[in-house]
């Protein structure tokens, strides 16, 4: 098993290493009033961490919702 997790780890590292000497290319990106030149590999990264830190502020509001209801989950009809 812990083989199978470092040839794992080796296929991700190459992988993550193709796709940033592929995205060298500097881009230009505007928000709101501000431009921004970046690398595009630099843009595709930052936009990872912000979906990845929005997908976990979300589960962590939903767990929270969940526990303030007694730990049940909310089914939306009755149980009659």
């Amino acid at each position: 098993m812990a083989k199978l997790k470092i040839v794992l780890a080796a296929a991700l590292a190459v992988l993550l290493l193709v796709i940033i000497l592929q995205n060298t290319q500097t881009v230009e990106t505007r928000v709101l009033f501000i431009s921004i030149e970046m690398p595009r590999a630099a843009l595709l990264f930052l936009m990872l961490l912000i979906g990845f830190a929005g997908g976990l502020l979300a589960a962590l509001g939903f767990s929270r919702r969940s526990k303030a209801a007694g730990g049940r989950a909310s089914t939306g009809g009755s149980t009659d």
